[in-house]
């Protein structure tokens, strides 16, 4: 697979695209507007310029890279002799069908179409399909050129050499993707979001921090040990005796609502949207320009430093 076309400039869609290109593919980026290839174009130069000041990249990598990209506005050009599409559009269902229509006119049947969503099922989205065994989804994370992971959910109808296939493409740009049983809303990590996050508004309606601390205390403990040791791998290495007594003597005090908490609510009904208002938990005087260029750059030293351990882990050992 050398061809590959991601539908959608935006920030998932211009981050994939930069994965496929610095694994050596070929990548057509297509958007409505010309303005949005050109801000795609920005930030794929500038990351690849981060990565490069951080010696994860050389210049020529870079070079070579943006080399494979090619931007376009024309969706039958983008999908031309493609081996591989990512869509990547608005979450509007009526407008991934008329697309997918579009698709299967043009590419062959061999072509894999894998769409990033997390809102529909692939049940909904391959209604008017005429191939629906080569549909896939492929849930990358918010920056998807940074974040390891990525979610494929499969249905009953998704053929295993789709799966496989997928998977070890996955593999091949650099991530680290776990392949869901049955599909389920949510996916793996929004439902573990979801989750946690319902405790932490019921702190915060109670009274016993503020969202800061809440900040404070995951990034110095969660935060600190999951990213290279996960929730259940760190209870074993706990013991799994101390894990049955605090889920028991916690879990009955937990929040188990099912209702979006009124504060939450009242923010939005306020405009406080976060980095988009430069309000929301906290305030921001440049839309967050600083708060993401920081936290990218935290993510960045994290991948390197995971990249680096990887390739310790799996270097062959020397001959004695």
């Amino acid at each position: 697979m050398k061809n590959f076309t991601v539908l959608g400039a935006g920030i998932m869609g211009h981050g994939a695209a930069q994965l496929f290109a610095q694994a050596g593919k070929n990548v057509r980026i297509q958007a409505r507007r010309e303005s949005s290839l050109e801000k795609a174009r920005e930030l794929i130069t500038n990351s690849l310029k981060i990565m490069v000041e951080k010696e994860m990249l050389t210049g020529n990598d870079m070079d070579q890279a943006l080399a494979r990209i090619t931007y376009t506005t024309d969706l039958r050009e983008a999908i031309q002799d493609t081996d591989f599409i990512l869509e990547s559009i608005p979450e509007k269902l009526e407008l991934k069908l008329d697309t997918y229509e579009i698709i299967e006119s043009v590419v062959s049947d061999k072509t894999i179409i894998a769409s990033n969503t997390s809102t529909f099922p692939l049940k909904e989205l391959t209604q008017r399909a005429k191939n629906p065994e080569r549909f896939i989804i492929t849930h990358f994370f918010n920056p998807p050129q940074l974040v390891p992971i990525v979610e494929i959910a499969r249905f009953e109808k998704t053929a295993e050499n789709v799966v496989q296939t997928t998977y070890e493409l996955m593999k091949e740009i650099g991530k680290s993707p776990v392949v869901l049983k049955k599909e389920i809303t949510g996916f793996i990590v929004n439902r573990v979001q979801v989750a946690f996050l319902r405790e932490c508004f019921n702190l915060i309606e109670q009274g016993v921090c503020t969202a800061e601390d809440i900040d404070i205390a995951v990034k110095g403990s969660m935060g600190f040990k999951w990213a290279f040791c996960g929730p259940l791998e760190s209870q074993d290495l706990a013991g799994l005796e101390t894990t049955k007594a605090m889920v028991h003597n916690i879990e009955q005090e937990l929040s188990n609502t099912r209702e979006v908490p009124s504060f939450l609510k009242e923010m939005v009904e306020n405009e406080e949207f976060g980095i988009r208002s430069n309000k929301g938990f906290y305030e921001y005087d440049d839309f967050g320009a600083k708060a993401i260029h920081t936290r990218d750059d935290h993510f960045l030293d994290l991948l390197k430093l995971q990249q680096q351990k990887a390739k310790k882990e799996n270097a062959v050992p020397a001959v004695k």
